[in-house]
């Protein structure tokens, strides 16, 4: 990246400025003498009446320019051409994302609840659980430009939404299409859904370890309990990560105060369910490969938990920068030498001074 500016070496020599300045105020404001006459009509026959300012004035104007093209001349103004060379090693992560219809649960925030509850909900600013996720993971992606993130999406069983890619504004178009319960036909009851943590944290690891990338991450969310039998437990996937070096990150979502959408023969209505999240294991999941576990209850603590992540996974890169300097000064100091050669000649050539 190349980036030009203008600075002065010797910015101090500008202060000279001043007693330049002083006296053209003097000039400009002074009281010439004068006397007083009756009439100024045999003065204005006099030859040269009225021309004398202009003498006086043009050629000052010009010593008064080159003295301060000499001032700015050895303050050394100077051109600089900025080269900037950055050589990024940015870290390889997945985001596993759970879909399970219990996604569509609405967590609502501790103290909340009766018509105030009922507020927030009908204005839209307390949403779902994948919803409350999903803005803190368009937000991680964002503030991460130099990394490969990819997504998975799983219920009851994975399915790579998009590999770890730079492009992350097609990625966050295919994250903004999913819904709860769209990777299995057995969420459609979301009081009835089905999880699978291994295979999912598997698929993950079996993208990243053929990576060259020095570091790879897993941020793996979930609301639910392992309850799909897959011949390989989650703890056995995460071991599977470590030999990998992959580090896994796990998002535990629920609160203690929790509402689903249900259908009834009056509409839709908010039926109240407690969490079911299997806080246990995602601690011996994360805790396996040198991660951490977080509790997101609200979207609050959603983002206090992506931030977290955000500070221990950061992008390490080299920074060299280059200067190429061009002095000016000399552009200034031919200045300064022409309003000498106009001020000199104008004094002795135009505005010569009879003896």
């Amino acid at each position: 990246m190349k980036e030009a500016f203008l600075t002065l070496a010797r910015p101090w020599f500008l202060l000279l400025l001043l007693p330049f300045l002083l006296a053209l105020v003097r000039f400009l404001f002074r009281k010439e003498p004068s006397i007083t006459l009756p009439s100024l009509a045999v003065a204005r026959t006099v030859p040269g009446a009225g021309k004398k300012g202009y003498r006086i004035l043009l050629p000052l104007i010009c010593y008064l320019a080159a003295s301060v093209m000499m001032v700015i001349a050895f303050a050394r103004p100077r051109e600089g051409l900025e080269q900037i060379r950055r050589r990024t090693e940015g870290v390889d992560i997945i985001i596993a994302l759970d879909l399970s219809g219990s996604m569509r649960t609405i967590d609502c925030p501790p103290g909340l609840s009766g018509k105030k509850l009922e507020s927030e909900l009908r204005s839209g600013r307390i949403g779902d659980r994948l919803r409350t996720a999903r803005s803190e993971i368009i937000k991680f992606i964002n503030a991460r430009p130099n990394d490969r993130i990819g997504l998975i999406a799983f219920s009851h069983l994975p399915y790579t939404v998009c590999p770890p890619t730079l492009d992350h504004a097609w990625l966050i178009a295919n994250l903004n299409q999913l819904k709860p319960g769209i990777t299995s036909d057995n969420d459609k009851n979301p009081l009835k859904y089905s999880t699978n943590l291994a295979s999912p944290l598997a698929a993950a690891a079996r993208k990243l370890k053929d990576t060259d990338s020095a570091r790879k991450v897993i941020v793996f969310f979930t609301d639910g309990v392992n309850n799909v039998n897959t011949g390989i437990t989650p703890l056995q996937a995460a071991k599977l990560a470590k030999t990998f070096d992959i580090t896994v990150y796990t998002v535990g979502i629920g609160s203690p105060v929790s509402l689903v959408p249900v259908q009834t023969p009056f509409g839709t209505q908010l039926q109240r369910v407690s969490s079911t999240f299997d806080e246990p294991l995602l601690k011996q999941i994360a805790d396996t490969t040198s991660g951490r576990y977080y509790h997101a209850e609200d979207a609050k603590s959603m983002a206090e938990a992506m931030k977290a992540i955000d500070k221990l996974e950061k992008t390490s890169f080299e920074q060299q920068t280059l200067i190429n300097w061009r002095e000016l000064a000399p552009y200034f100091l031919i200045a300064a030498l022409v309003f000498l050669l106009a001020g000199f000649l104008l004094e002795n050539t135009v505005f010569l001074k009879a003896p």
